[in-house]
């Protein structure tokens, strides 16, 4: 196997690790060299081809699994943090990541077979979804088929990485930049040294899902069964950005597709993406609609009929956290009534 590896210089490195079936591809997990060992930021799916390539990329690295010495997880999802217990058992290094994300991690491990798809059901149903779209997670949950869901296995943290900290990263100085929106947790974590290529800006920005060069992150609720207060994850991305725009990098090392300079023009198309599909939501929510039939009837990368199960599911959530915008800032509001939920522009 010969794994797609870049060598960024000043001891950083990309490793590409796939994904299986699907369309993103690869998680590029970046090894940073420390004077106590390489560090990674990320790690990758849990699948015995992504080890495989993992394993094979930090040889070509010119390091063994057995050397790594830590891992920050940007966030929980688990095309990052899939392969962290692996990584520690092999090599004995620790696991950091943000309170926020740790906590969902705990949940996760500790829910009750069948929680989740109960949760799932409930949220969906008050979205307004339809008996066929329910039909499958009623008959998973019959027979049990919670136990199987991803991220009951995802390893606990042995670190938490707090906002603004300098990392303790012997040689390095690597600071933790809090980027909640896409997760509740999820950071950023900027290299505060000059960059090889003396490129203009202010070191370089291990972005994680935050910032892509060519993808709009996800922004749906933030899953928590056991707690009711209203959430605005997009209103917290927008923050963000806003928080790394100041930042002003030199150049962007995110976890899929590639490096890239110019942060600030690329935060810029994301932030007039997002007002704009708040325009949009404003104008169909000129008369009243569920969460379901204003996804449906939002643009995405696809026909509504062309978009697979589970990311409908997706979608549905992305559609509630723009309204939950809308709402904050007084420009939506839910209409009393019992479910589905309905929303209309104020």
């Amino acid at each position: 196997m010969t794994p797609q590896v870049i060598d960024h210089r000043g001891g950083v490195w990309s490793i590409a690790v796939p994904i299986p079936d699907n369309p993103l591809g690869h998680t590029l997990v970046h090894l940073l060299e420390t004077d106590r060992g390489p560090v990674l930021i990320d790690t990758g799916w849990d699948d015995p081809d992504s080890w495989d390539t993992l394993t094979a990329g930090v040889t070509a690295c010119g390091f063994a699994l057995a050397d790594i010495h830590g891992v920050l997880i940007t966030h929980h999802h688990p095309d990052h943090h899939g392969l962290s217990a692996k990584v520690r058992e092999t090599s004995g290094a620790w696991i950091a990541m943000h309170a926020a994300d740790a906590a969902f991690v705990r949940r996760t491990r500790e829910a009750e077979p069948g929680q989740w798809l109960d949760y799932l059901l409930a949220k969906l149903t008050a979205a307004g979804a339809p008996d066929d779209h329910l039909a499958p997670l009623r008959e998973a949950r019959a027979a049990g088929r919670g136990q199987r869901l991803p991220g009951r296995r995802a390893a606990l943290p042995d670190r938490a990485i707090a906002p603004g900290e300098l990392l303790d990263l012997p040689g390095r100085r690597l600071r933790a930049i809090w980027t909640p929106g896409h997760t509740p947790g999820h950071v950023c974590l900027h290299l505060e040294e000059e960059h090889p290529a003396r490129t203009p800006g202010s070191g370089r920005l291990f972005s994680g899902d935050h910032l892509l060069p060519g993808i709009t992150p996800h922004i749906g609720l933030y899953e928590d069964p056991d707690d009711t207060t209203p959430t605005d994850p997009l209103g917290d991305y927008l923050d963000s950005l806003e928080r790394i725009a100041r930042l002003a990098p030199a150049e962007v090392l995110p976890a899929h597709q590639h490096a890239f300079t110019n942060a600030d023009a690329r935060i810029g198309q994301l932030i007039a993406h997002h007002e704009e599909r708040l325009s949009d939501l404003r104008t169909l929510l000129r008369e009243p609609r569920t969460p379901w039939q204003l996804a449906t009837a939002m643009q995405w990368n696809r026909p509504w009929d062309q978009i697979p199960y589970a990311s409908r599911n997706i979608a549905v959530s992305e559609a509630e956290a723009h309204l939950r915008r809308l709402v904050k800032l007084g420009h939506a509001e839910l209409l009393p009534g019992n479910a589905p939920q309905r929303y209309q522009a104020v």
